[in-house]
């Protein structure tokens, strides 16, 4: 899914407390070829369900039109009540591209869609975001004011007359907004108190459009106006951040609800941090927060990550320890679990691309490498083992940057850790890539070789598996040959304790660099392309001489510290 063109859908429909009926809704989605559902999050108060799915561009909207259709048909708006603002059974459904689109392309989608809606369904629709037809309908609050109990005399007015669809009220489905949008998380701050009034204050504090501004800051003061006698505005604390309290009768608490439509503007973690600051100075206290939908996964790694500087720690840990950090800090899981595995948009699209290898527990793979099958090889392992050594200079960097005694170094190892984890995760991508270059000849040996087409094909093929299969070991080994710095760093400053490991790390990366070396030159062999073979081979060759040499200068500095 990686190389092809993404689309993201997050319909927000307008049920959350009958299960069967959002059963309905989203078992249409998940029967579409091509759509992957990632998430169904309903809530009982707004009865509102956020359902997010991705694929290419033709399934998501057949997917997103059959949803429609079946929203209109279960939902019926003239009986719905709920604390979030609505106007239809799907009230709003925007496509946001993911990769391999571009923001004009997909509110080109986001047309057909609409129009399809309109013709066949007989909604009234309106375009909003970058889908809009019209400046004044940029902006969904706009679309949405009134509500579904506004729409029949808003139908009637020219200016409001739907994109596509009849401006004809229907009672039923009420009306949908399409758009076009950059991705938006909506998220939740949970605080001690159940004022709704006290909510909004912190609310109004770190929205972008603030608060009206009144004569001495006193509540009661006088409207402040501006030459034109509009009321002047005292903005809020984050930019591209709509925000408003409520009390949710569910758990007990107010909350302050947002909507963050720009992360780049206003990072997922700095709208808690303004949450916080604003709770405090009113005397209120967040006790946690609610992510509603799925977040790419950079966002909980900054987020993670802006946690670990506050506390001074390395930011070289795995992955998960890092979203454990952001999980923890903003209390993600004090209303109820959050698993990474579901929430995490990355995570939940690689669950349909299989790792076997790296999936396997430590005796399995073992078991796999000594079976009859010539994969995983030598190829694999050289990887692997490059990967530990990776490992271990990463764990010496990181139990030197938790040292007590050296505090104020830690940014310094939190460094050197941090490129651990990168070479370590480029090595473990070689173990998989190993397998599959070698599947890649397996592919071309049994391509047709009748005619003298089907002669040349499969030896253009057999040519190309080939030189994939001599660059995937070669890869490896500048990897592995970049594990030497690591290794010599911490064997030589960090933690004296641990400088037997870091030593480890260099016999590792020795091993598979050579380990690969031997891959490139038996790989290599049967390429034609003796210029390009006698290049690889040469660098190959120097990097082996450095393997060799780096090792001797980390054992050296490790002898120092070994009895």
């Amino acid at each position: 899914m990686q190389n092809q063109a993404l689309i993201e859908c997050v319909p927000n429909f307008s049920e959350g407390r009958d299960p069967a009926v959002i059963k309905e809704i989203t078992s249409v989605i998940a029967q579409v070829e091509g759509v992957k559902l990632l998430d169904v999050d309903p809530g009982k108060a707004t009865n509102r369900t956020v359902v997010t799915f991705v694929g290419g561009p033709e399934a998501v909207v057949e997917a997103a039109f059959q949803a429609i259709r079946r929203a209109a048909e279960v939902i019926d708006m003239s009986k719905h009540e709920g604390e979030h603002p609505r106007m239809g059974a799907t009230d709003v459904c925007p496509l946001i591209p993911i990769s391999g689109i571009t923001m004009e392309e997909v509110a080109g989608w986001a047309h057909r869609l609409a129009e399809r809606v309109g013709q066949e369904l007989s909604i009234p629709v309106y375009l909003y975001e970058n889908a809009a037809t019209r400046p004044e309908r940029r902006n969904l609050a706009t679309v949405r004011a009134g509500e579904y109990e506004a729409l029949p005399d808003k139908l009637g007015k020219p200016e409001w007359k739907p994109d596509y669809g009849p401006a004809v009220f229907h009672a039923r489905a009420g009306a949908t907004a399409i758009g076009a949008r950059d991705f938006l998380i909506a998220y939740n701050v949970n605080l001690n108190t159940t004022s709704v009034r006290r909510a909004n204050s912190v609310a109004f504090d770190v929205r972008e459009k603030g608060r009206i501004k009144r004569e001495g800051g006193k509540v009661n003061g006088a409207i402040v106006k501006d030459k034109q006698g509009n009321p002047v505005r005292e903005p809020g604390r984050c930019k591209a951040v709509k925000a408003i309290g409520w009390f949710i009768e569910e758990y007990g608490v107010a909350q302050i609800s947002m909507n963050l439509t720009d992360i780049r503007a206003t990072p997922f973690h700095m709208a808690y941090e303004a949450c916080y600051e604003s709770a405090n100075e009113r005397g209120l206290r967040v006790t946690g927060s609610e992510l509603v939908g799925l977040v790419p996964l950079q966002v909980m790694l900054d987020a993670g990550y802006y946690f670990l500087r506050k506390q001074r720690r390395s930011l070289g840990i795995p992955e998960s320890e890092v979203i454990k950090i952001a999980v923890k800090s903003m209390g993600l899981d004090e209303l109820g679990p959050f698993d990474p595995q579901q929430k995490i948009i990355e995570y939940q699209l690689a669950a349909d691309r299989p790792t076997p290898l790296l999936d396997m527990r430590l005796s399995q793979f073992s078991e796999e490498t000594a079976s009859e099958s010539v994969a995983p090889g030598g190829g694999s392992v050289s990887a692997y083992v490059g990967a530990l050594g990776a490992s271990l200079g990463t764990m010496v960097a990181n139990l030197s940057a938790h040292r007590r005694v050296w505090d104020d170094r830690w940014e310094e190892f939190s460094g050197y850790a941090e490129e651990g984890q990168r070479i370590r995760r480029a090595l473990l991508d070689l173990v998989e890539e190993d397998t599959r270059s070698f599947n890649a000849i397996i592919d071309a040996v049994r391509l047709p070789k009748g005619t003298e087409e089907e002669k040349a094909a499969r030896r253009e093929a057999m040519q190309a598996a080939t030189k994939y299969a001599t660059e995937v070991p070669f890869r490896t080994m500048e990897q592995a040959l970049a594990c030497f710095s690591l290794c010599k760093a911490m064997a030589e400053a960090g933690n004296p304790n641990s400088a037997s490991d870091a030593g480890v790390g260099a016999l590792c990366a020795r091993a598979a660099v050579h380990g690969a070396w031997l891959n490139v030159r038996i790989n290599a062999g049967d390429i034609e392309d003796k210029a390009w073979v006698e290049a690889k081979l040469k660098a190959a060759a120097d990097m082996a001489r450095q393997a060799d040499a780096l090792e001797q200068e980390v054992i050296a500095l490790v002898e120092r510290h070994v009895a």
